[in-house]
C-alpha cells in the first residue's frame, strides 16, 4: 500500500512543476486524497459491500470536489491535476499513466447496465473540461484538447480537439506535439494554435466571404465616381466589359 502511494505522490512530481514537496502532496493535492478513497472504495466494492463503497465515495466527493464511482478501474500513477468538477463513471477503466485535468467527465450516453463509460489506455492525457461520453477507447498516449466532447475512439497517439472532437492528423500538427514534448508537458493537452479545424475552416470562410464583399464595395464606388449609374450596370450586366473598370482608373 504505501508502494503504491510512494508512486503516486511521485508522478505528482513528474507532471506539475509546482509541487514542492512531498509532505504538500500527500496534505494539499485533492487529486491524490480521490485516488486513495477509491481505493478503498473499490476494494470495498469488490467485497461486494456496496453501500458501504458508496458511502465512502460519496464523502470523498464532498471533501475533494471528485466524484469517483468505485466501480471504476484505474491503474497505476493516474493524476488528477486541480481536480474540481472530475467525473469518473462505474464501468470507466482507466489505464496506467494516465492524467485529468479539471472539469473532466468520463461519463455514459445510455441507461442500460454493462459498460457504458470510457476507457482510457496507456498515457492518456484529458484536458480541462473535456467530456468523454460513452464505451469508447481512447488509445494509448492520445491527448484530448480542453472543453473537447468525444463520442467516438481516439486512436493511439493521436490528438482530438473539437466539440464534437475531431482528430488532428496532418504533419504540421504531429510536428508541433514532438516539438511541444521535447519542450515541456503541455499541461492541458493543447497549444494555443491547436484550435477545431472546422471552426478555423469557417473562420477561413467568413474571411474570404468578408473581403470579398469589400472588395465589391471598392468596385462599386468607383463605378459611381466614374459616374456611371449603378442600376444601369445591374441591367446590363451580361454585356459589362471586364476591362471598362480599368478604363475608368485610366
Amino acid at each position: 500500500m504505501f508502494k503504491r502511494l510512494r508512486e503516486d505522490i511521485d508522478c505528482v512530481f513528474e507532471r506539475d512543476p509546482a509541487a514542492r514537496s512531498a509532505w504538500e502532496v500527500l496534505t494539499c493535492y485533492p487529486g491524490l486524497h480521490a485516488l486513495q478513497l477509491h481505493r478503498l472504495s473499490h476494494w470495498l466494492w469488490g467485497m461486494r459491500l456496496r453501500w458501504l463503497a458508496r458511502w465512502l465515495s460519496h464523502c470523498g466527493r464532498w471533501v475533494t470536489g471528485i466524484e469517483i464511482h468505485p466501480g471504476a478501474t484505474i491503474g497505476r500513477r493516474f493524476f488528477i491535476d486541480h481536480g474540481m468538477g472530475v467525473v469518473i463513471g462505474e464501468t470507466a477503466e482507466i489505464h496506467d499513466d494516465c492524467t485529468l485535468y479539471h472539469g473532466v467527465t468520463l461519463g455514459g450516453t445510455s441507461w442500460s447496465k454493462g459498460k457504458r463509460h470510457p476507457t482510457l489506455q496507456r498515457g492518456v492525457v484529458i484536458g480541462a473540461g473535456a467530456k468523454v461520453l460513452g464505451p469508447l477507447t481512447v488509445g494509448e498516449g492520445a491527448r484530448v484538447g480542453s472543453n473537447a466532447v468525444v463520442v467516438r475512439d481516439v486512436p493511439p497517439g493521436a490528438t482530438a480537439v473539437g466539440i464534437p472532437a475531431r482528430i488532428i492528423t496532418s504533419e504540421r500538427d504531429q510536428f508541433r506535439e514532438e516539438k511541444a514534448e521535447k519542450m515541456g508537458f503541455s499541461a492541458y493537452a493543447v497549444t494555443r494554435a491547436e484550435d477545431d479545424p472546422v471552426a478555423k475552416a469557417i473562420h477561413g470562410l467568413l474571411d474570404h466571404a468578408v473581403e470579398t464583399d469589400r472588395r465589391i464595395e471598392h468596385l462599386l464606388e468607383l463605378l459611381e465616381k466614374a459616374g456611371v449609374p449603378l442600376e444601369d450596370q445591374v441591367a446590363t450586366a451580361d454585356k459589362f466589359d471586364p476591362n471598362y473598370l480599368g478604363k475608368i482608373v485610366d
